[in-house]
């Protein structure tokens, strides 16, 4: 796991006199303020620290100096000091002079007592370097930083101070910038300024568009806008019971602000039945925000290593918290037969998301959907990892019914004028996506000839359906036989049969 920078953290290293740190961050002007709140408030008599990039030399009006020059300069001043670079990756893999100055500072052939801290998105320092340095990283703000941030802005800004009517309002806001960093807050402020009607609403759709685009640009997640809650949900009782015990517990406003979060639940179940609306419903019935990882981007090398394109993930999803994160078809991207397929790079994949389900200290919680569970590997299903592991089967009489009204009602249709109960008999062995698409066939059936859609469209359209459940007859028998003993019924234990 990396190290997060700190200002306690930075603070002893600089103290200690480390020679040579290293620091990614995402956003330099934040981590040079930290570094220099670290002279001011950590390291007594501290000078303080000076800056060099390739536009910026340390002292004003001074002579140009090339990054060797830089370096040798700073390890030539007298007594303690810090010294920020910018830049310098750029230049200490093709320098060898370059190279040489940062040994020669490692082992103090100069004054000791310096720490020359270098400012990269990404820490790929040579290999002659790598155990000279201290790597730290310097991500996103977390809530403390983002709530000071805007209690410091408001005294001064009368629009945000407007929006902010209470404590509730600013815990509301903190939590959706919460993921971003303070750039991006702010541009999704002035957004706001410049609307005809700024209030709280407006302020978070714009905190949410930042989101996505910063999501989209990792290309292997993206945010999910989600109006769906357990109401949304026909049937599931017994997931819906394990959700409500949690709230009953920890309290459902300790689960949004990301106290108390359980760790994550595994959904596995017959393709159709509802997995991917489950998880849409727990996020909105939590009110926490929902994050989909593509497991098969995770493969595709266009960021890297497997391993480094799930390490981006999790580390996104930890800066977002609290949050859903939500992987769908867990299977593609972590499976046994994937072990043989992928070789080393499947197995550090598998490696490293069992170690952050174990140790991940940030209220995420996961929410993985598998259609083929068997595929998974026994380390993955261990107790620890997720809470809980449901398997969800096809809609009963009840659930059936339940899932009629809900995709009528949706429509606008007056359910008085419906006999759910018949409809859920003739659709049997249908599942919840085969339901709402019989729905949706007879609607537009109805419209094609301009008329009202009546009970006889739907019926219409499930005699004419061939459901999976007899398409797929063997496999769905192959996964309810493995879930018989493994899982727990999402539906609940009592169901009614028909």
């Amino acid at each position: 796991m990396e190290v997060q920078l700190s200002l306690n953290g930075i603070g002893r290293l600089v103290v200690a006199g480390t020679p040579l740190i290293c620091i990614e961050t995402v956003n330099e002007q934040r981590t040079e303020q930290l570094l220099h709140r670290t002279a001011e408030t950590m390291v007594k008599g501290l000078p303080t620290p000076k800056s060099w990039s390739r536009t910026q030399e340390f002292e004003a009006g001074s002579e140009r100096l090339t990054p060797q020059e830089a370096v040798q300069w700073a390890g030539e001043q007298e007594g303690a000091g810090l010294f920020i670079f910018k830049d310098i990756d750029a230049f200490w893999h093709e320098d060898v002079g370059l190279r040489r100055a940062l040994l020669d500072i490692a082992q103090q052939r100069h004054a000791p007592g310096k720490s020359l801290v270098f400012l990269t998105g990404k820490a790929d320092i040579p290999i002659e370097l790598q155990a000279e340095f201290v790597v730290l990283q310097h991500g996103l703000p977390d809530r403390a930083e983002i709530q000071a941030w805007f209690e410091k802005r408001v005294e001064g800004d009368p629009v945000l101070a407007a929006v902010l009517r209470g404590k509730e309002d600013l815990d509301t806001l903190v939590l959706a910038a919460q993921g971003l960093d303070t750039p991006a807050v702010e541009r999704a402020l002035r957004l706001v300024r410049v609307s005809r009607n700024p209030n709280l609403a407006s302020l978070i759709r714009e905190l949410y568009d930042s989101k996505k685009q910063v999501l989209r640009r990792t290309g292997i997640m993206e945010f999910v806008e989600n109006e769906d809650s357990p109401e949304s949900v026909g049937g599931m009782a017994g997931l819906k019971q394990w959700m409500a015990k949690r709230e009953a517990a920890f309290s459902k406003e300790d689960m949004t602000q990301g106290r108390n979060l359980p760790r994550g639940v595994l959904i596995m179940g017959v393709s159709g039945c509802g997995k991917s609306l489950l998880v849409k419903a727990i996020a909105g019935g939590w009110h926490l925000p929902l994050v989909r990882l593509d497991m098969a981007s995770v493969y595709d090398g266009v960021h890297g290593s497997p391993e480094s394109s799930l390490r981006l993930a999790t580390r996104t999803a930890e800066a977002l918290a609290p949050c859903v994160l939500w992987i769908d078809e867990i299977e593609a991207g972590i499976s046994s037969q994937g072990f043989k397929a992928e070789g080393g790079a499947a197995s550090r994949v598998l490696g490293y998301f069992l170690t952050w389900m174990q140790e991940k200290a940030a209220p995420v919680f996961v929410a993985a959907t598998a259609n083929a569970i068997e595929m998974l590997p026994a380390e993955l299903l261990r107790k620890g990892r997720f809470d809980e592991v449901f398997y969800v089967d096809l809609p009963d009489l009840t659930s059936r019914t339940e899932i009629f009204k809900i995709h009528l009602r949706k429509r606008g249709y007056d359910l008085d004028e419906f006999k759910t109960d018949m409809l859920a008999h003739s659709a049997k062995g249908f599942s919840g996506a085969e339901i709402e698409q019989a729905v949706a066939g007879a609607v537009l059936e109805s419209q094609a000839d301009r008329r009202p859609m009546c009970q006889q469209d739907i019926m219409n359209v499930i005699g004419r359906t061939v459901p999976l459940s007899l398409t797929m007859a063997e496999q769905i028998k192959s996964i309810e036989a493995w879930a018989f003993k493994r899982a727990v019924p999402a539906a609940g234990s009592n169901r009614d049969v028909t």
